[in-house]
């Protein structure tokens, strides 16, 4: 898959002191108005879930043009600020700030994955830069603690469908990538409440 390159007067300004440290220390923090913010670590459910969701939407989307990010790929949501998406997904052909293809400026589909000791602001916060992107067209907000996903879908500019699955057997539509995915899928291996849950998968 090509990757398209922003040449020097087309990328926009995302911390280069930043950026080099990050390269250097393999950083995952992010960058928000000129300061450097620490992300949280990744717990076993945290990676179960991000694995799971990968796994099950990669098995069905060889026959489309899209790459999958998991964990540590930036995405500038705008010319303050930088983010590490749990799991990231483009549609066609990446696009990036510089030839080192680690700042991803078009992601299409951006899933994050919550715990209820996110503080509430901070949540809210991140999921408005998220919309505001041109790029994203569904945006997943996955709880790790309990079953319960959120999924902004794009209708036109100003318009997103929001809808709150928290059922084992809801299915979730990512239209822009035609493919579906399951919450049992998305939470096989979680346990809630003492009981396993396992895998189901979407036909």
């Amino acid at each position: 898959m090509s990757e398209k390159v922003l040449n020097q007067t087309e990328k926009s300004s995302v911390g280069e002191d930043f950026l080099n440290t990050k390269r250097q220390n393999l950083s995952g923090n992010e960058f928000e108005k000129g300061r450097e913010r620490s992300k949280t670590g990744s717990n076993r459910w945290h990676n179960l879930i991000a694995t799971n969701a990968t796994i099950a939407i990669g098995s069905r989307s060889h026959n489309h043009k899209c790459e999958i990010y998991v964990n540590d790929m930036s995405v500038q949501l705008n010319r303050n600020k930088i983010c590490f998406p749990d799991v990231i997904i483009v549609k066609g052909d990446p696009n990036f700030a510089d030839s080192n293809a680690d700042v991803l400026l078009n992601p299409t589909i951006i899933l994050e994955i919550f715990s209820n000791n996110v503080n509430s602001f901070d949540k809210m916060e991140k999921i408005e830069n998220y919309l505001a992107m041109n790029s994203i067209r569904e945006c997943l907000l996955v709880k790790e603690d309990e079953m319960r996903v959120e999924h902004y879908a794009r209708q036109n500019a100003k318009q997103w469908i929001y809808r709150i699955y928290n059922e084992r057997d809801d299915v979730i539509s990512l239209d822009s990538i035609n493919c579906k995915i399951s919450l049992s899928e998305i939470y096989s291996q979680i346990k809630f409440k003492n009981e396993e849950m396992s895998s189901k998968a979407v036909n």
